[in-house]
C-alpha cells in the first residue's frame, strides 16, 4: 500500500513563506508525476504545481515567481516552497502522486495525501 504524508502547513502572515513536504511510502518502484493541488472553501480543487520524474514542471499562473516545486526521486518526496504568500493562497493543499508503480505490479495508480491547511492572514 502506498501512502502520501504531507507536512509543513500552518498559519503565516501575508508576504511570508512556507515549505510543504510530501513523502510517498510503500513498495514503490517509480512515480511518474508528483504535484500539489489546493482547495479553498467553496471552490473546486485546482492544480498548483507538478513535476515529472525528469524534472519538468508545470505551475498555476498565479503562483509563478512565488512558488517553487522540487523533488527528490531517491526519497520519493516532493516539496513546495511558497514565498510572498497572499490571503488568496489560503486553502487545504493536497499532495498527489500519479503514475505510481508498485514493485511486482504492472499497474500504474494515482494517490492523494490527506491534505495540509495553509492559512495566510492579511
Amino acid at each position: 500500500q502506498v501512502q502520501l504524508v504531507e507536512s509543513g502547513g500552518g498559519l503565516v502572515q501575508a508576504g511570508g513563506s512556507l515549505r510543504l513536504s510530501c513523502a510517498a511510502s510503500g513498495s514503490i518502484s517509480s512515480i511518474n508525476v508528483m504535484g500539489w493541488y489546493r482547495q479553498a472553501p467553496g471552490k473546486q480543487r485546482e492544480l498548483v504545481a507538478t513535476i515529472t520524474n525528469s524534472g519538468s514542471t508545470n505551475c498555476l499562473d498565479s503562483v509563478i515567481g512565488r512558488f517553487t516545486i522540487s523533488r527528490d526521486n531517491a526519497k520519493n518526496t516532493v516539496y513546495l516552497q511558497m514565498t510572498s504568500l497572499k490571503p488568496e493562497d489560503t486553502a487545504v493543499y493536497y499532495c498527489n502522486a500519479d503514475g505510481v508503480r508498485v514493485r511486482g505490479s504492472a499497474v500504474w495508480r494515482n494517490y492523494w495525501g490527506q491534505g495540509t491547511q495553509v492559512t495566510v492572514s492579511s
